[in-house]
């Protein structure tokens, strides 16, 4: 009997094949579940190109949002006349260029007057800075984060990557905010515990390689208390984070490898590059949401395609309804 066979026999599959799992089929469970309850009000900033205005617009239709637009209200309706979408009864405020829009909604917001934030067709930067400099009271005593929710033909449940687009170069400090933003995240989407594997490029530590020890401190402090809400385990590498076999063969013993519902990356470039290989490699769709301040970012990219949009907005929205049950549980 050779190798292979031997390990399946002692190590059975676990994971049904890549061509079993329908591919958006928990994102349209995700749109489904956020959509049973009353619309959020969403601030939508700088809609400005045909792809980000169809997306609030359909995100209503799905009784996901009520949208209010930031931007040029000229160039907006525009758009909403060459594309056949009716902006009826949704108000919009006239800004003349996405700064302008980017600095109107995050005082708007400030106000507590809306539930969630959505980016438009301005960048990404644009909107993040004026989170943090314009004294937004937006900002919380936790690290800002990002997190994609991957949906991986290969995978059988959501994957969140996290943070690939915001934290350069996270401190210890900084990953222990992350990963509790992602625990919360999770929690959110009627996952109690998820599985936190901290990546790095090996399983044990060395004291040559930062990423291995803030792995180790991030799972003793899961142990004792700084981060609640998940199991935290590492050094794990990519492959026995995700795949059981993996880890089995390398005898690693951990309630997280080949288990893991968050990969948490030690740095940013290694998140963006983790995050690319799977949307072009292995057909993965990715959700975006900003976490850590006092209300979700819906943060897409320009390449999304509509369910993505849809995806991402359903994660703001179960966040904002986890956050209202939270408080009526535990009011400040």
């Amino acid at each position: 009997m050779n190798g292979s066979k031997m390990v399946d026999l002692i190590y059975p599959k676990t994971q049904p094949d890549a061509a079993v799992r329908n591919k958006h089929a928990w994102y349209q469970e995700l749109i489904s579940k956020a959509s049973q309850k009353p619309p959020i009000v969403v601030l939508v900033v700088h809609p400005c190109s045909p792809e980000s205005l169809s997306a609030a617009i359909e995100a209503r239709d799905e009784g996901l949002i009520f949208p209010i637009l930031i931007g040029p209200k000229a160039r907006i309706e525009a758009i909403a006349n060459e594309q056949s979408i009716s902006l009826s009864g949704i108000e919009i405020f006239d800004t003349k260029h996405s700064h302008a829009s980017a600095t109107l909604a995050i005082k708007m917001a400030s106000q507590g007057k809306v539930d969630a934030i959505m980016k438009g067709s301005l960048h990404s930067d644009e909107l993040l800075s004026a989170v943090v400099e314009h004294d937004s009271k937006l900002l919380t005593n936790r690290r800002i984060s990002h997190a994609y929710v991957f949906d991986v033909p290969a995978y059988p449940k959501p994957l969140v990557v996290t943070d690939a687009a915001i934290n350069i170069a996270p401190s210890l400090d900084e990953k222990r905010d992350i990963c509790q933003n992602a625990i919360d995240l999770m929690h959110s989407m009627g996952i109690n515990n998820p599985l936190v594997a901290v990546l790095a490029a090996v399983e044990t530590i060395n004291a040559k390689m930062p990423a291995t020890l803030d792995a180790a401190a991030l799972t003793v402090m899961a142990t004792r208390g700084q981060i609640t809400g998940g199991v935290v385990d590492g050094p794990l590498a990519f492959d026995n984070a995700i795949n059981l076999k993996a880890a089995q063969i390398k005898g690693i013993h951990s309630p997280v490898a080949g288990r893991a519902d968050i990969l948490l990356v030690p740095n940013l470039e290694a998140g963006n590059m983790l995050a690319k290989q799977l949307l072009y490699f292995a057909d993965a769709d990715a959700a975006g949401i900003v976490l850590g301040a006092r209300l979700p970012i819906i943060l897409t990219s320009r390449s999304d395609s509509l369910r993505v949009r849809l995806a991402s907005v359903a994660l703001a929205k179960l966040l904002v309804e986890s956050k209202q049950a939270a408080s009526k549980i535990n009011p400040e």
